[in-house]
């Protein structure tokens, strides 16, 4: 049997994961076809044997549980891994998806929604920021984009709820207020901006989100005299390798050896486009030096890989690596940042905040019949120095860190923004406050406070939603 692996993210109840798949709009759980074997028992059945069958933590499966008494495949899943959360190992990581909307989300980026990423920022009342905005999505085209603030929603003009009333109602009501991931769904928001306060209607559509920034996600910027790379990597599937590779040829033609990886809002995918980035960060690796090592469970130990770097004509040799990450960073971008600490030591900073932490990977098992994806923890993560099981996040691993915010403001690699400000400091060797394990993940538009994504529970999200935090 093929397994793809997946290292992705997980709606508003974790991030993380390592596979070679996406998805489209919509819900996680397929809808049930008519197929034969796709009755409610037959779907339970079937992940009870996938679960005891691949699950990286088997001693902590109940020993016997009758699924008659779960009315969804879902919540018979999590009534089987609810040990493993409790624990902290598995935060919603395994859950059942459509095969045909993940594939596509990982072919193209195909979703449906606004385009745009969103926060909320408690400190004072509810407040909703656009923290992103998607080039080929209607927000944008609508004019929001990142540091718009969204104060009221509504299905018309006349009927607008404000943000801190949602918010006040508790439960989904903000989320639902936003309305289904379905192309068609109009919202009216009232934002405000540079430019005022203005109501806005949006109609959610299809549309393929670019995985590189056009606008901002690969440039290079010339501070102090110096041109360092940035690079701002939003979700790993495999339509983001192209884009990679160009980036890092730009890099490497401009004799470029210090670089800014902007993963701020990675919540993680493919494991093959982490391991291509491992090799466009390797230019000076041999093919002898390990990046990471995936392992299963003992029984299932034939499945254990060892990749080791493979550097490409686009590769560079970095001196100095940044990596920009918050608490939606996760799994295979805190991939990426452990693989290259047993290279360059204290020369890979993470700046920022503290990342999810998110060691482990899914696999996928499907049942093509029923449209059944199931995405199972099944393996662990670790670099060549054999240092994985950051479940409280990367701080307390990396050997030099930089706190810094989150100021939306500014554009992502723009030199005045917080935290990339903070990136350029470090790979200049300016001095800093290192962050810890338990700093605050967020801040809010003046770079201080409390906002983290807004993203809809694990089993509402959609496939790209669980990858990319706070999509809508």
């Amino acid at each position: 049997m093929a397994i793809a692996m997946l290292l992705t993210g997980c709606g508003g109840d974790g991030t993380g994961a390592i596979a070679s798949s996406g998805g489209s709009g919509g819900g996680s759980s397929p809808t049930p076809t008519s197929a034969a074997g796709c009755s409610l028992r037959e779907r339970q059945d079937w992940v009870a044997s996938q679960v005891r069958e691949w699950y990286l933590f088997p001693d902590t499966l109940p020993t016997s549980l009758d699924p008659s008494g779960y009315t969804t495949v879902d919540a018979y899943l999590d009534a089987l891994t609810a040990t493993a959360r409790t624990q902290g190992k598995d935060r919603y990581f395994s859950y059942l998806t459509s095969i045909a909307q993940e594939n596509a989300y990982n072919a193209s980026g195909a979703t449906a929604g606004f385009g745009i990423r969103l926060s909320l920022d408690t400190s004072a009342g509810a407040r909703l920021y656009v923290t992103e905005a998607f080039e080929n999505g209607p927000a944008l085209a609508a004019g929001i984009d990142r540091g718009t603030e969204i104060t009221a929603i509504g299905t018309s003009s006349s009927n607008l709820v404000t943000v801190t009333d949602l918010y006040a109602q508790g439960g989904t009501a903000l989320n639902d207020a936003l309305g289904p991931s379905t192309a068609g769904t109009v919202r009216y928001l009232q934002v405000r901006d540079a430019n005022g306060t203005r109501t806005v209607a949006v109609t959610k559509s299809d549309f393929n989100l670019s995985a590189v920034s056009p606008r901002y996600g690969a440039q290079i910027i010339t501070d102090a005299g110096q041109q360092y790379g940035y690079i701002n990597l939003r979700t790993f599937i495999s339509a983001a390798d192209q884009s990679l590779r160009d980036a890092f040829a730009r890099f490497r033609a401009a004799g470029i050896t210090q670089v800014v990886i902007d993963f701020r809002y990675n919540g993680g995918g493919a494991l093959s486009t982490a391991e291509l980035m491992g090799d466009l960060l390797g230019a000076n690796r041999s093919t002898s030096d390990v990046f990471d090592y995936v392992t299963f469970r003992p029984e299932k130990a034939s499945n254990n890989t060892t990749r080791f770097f493979q550097p490409q004509p686009q590769s560079i040799a970095p001196t100095r690596l940044a990596f920009i990450g918050t608490g939606s960073t996760a799994s295979a971008s805190e991939l990426v940042i452990n693989a290259m600490i047993p290279y360059l030591h204290a020369n890979v900073g993470l700046i920022g905040t503290n990342t999810y932490g998110k060691p482990v990977g899914q696999i996928a098992l499907d049942r093509s019949q029923c449209d059944d994806r199931l995405r199972l923890i099944a393996l662990a993560i670790q670099n060549a120095n054999r240092q994985g099981g950051y479940y409280t996040g990367l701080a307390n691993t990396v050997e030099a860190s930089c706190r810094a915010g989150d100021d939306i403001r500014y554009p992502m690699g723009d030199p005045r923004e917080a935290s990339t400000r903070a990136a350029l400091d470090f790979l200049q060797g300016k001095s800093c406050t290192r962050i810890t394990a338990s700093t605050g993940t967020g801040v809010s538009a003046q770079a201080a406070g409390g906002r983290v994504s807004l993203t809809p529970s694990a089993r509402d999200a959609s496939p790209a939603q669980r990858d990319v935090p706070g999509l809508f």
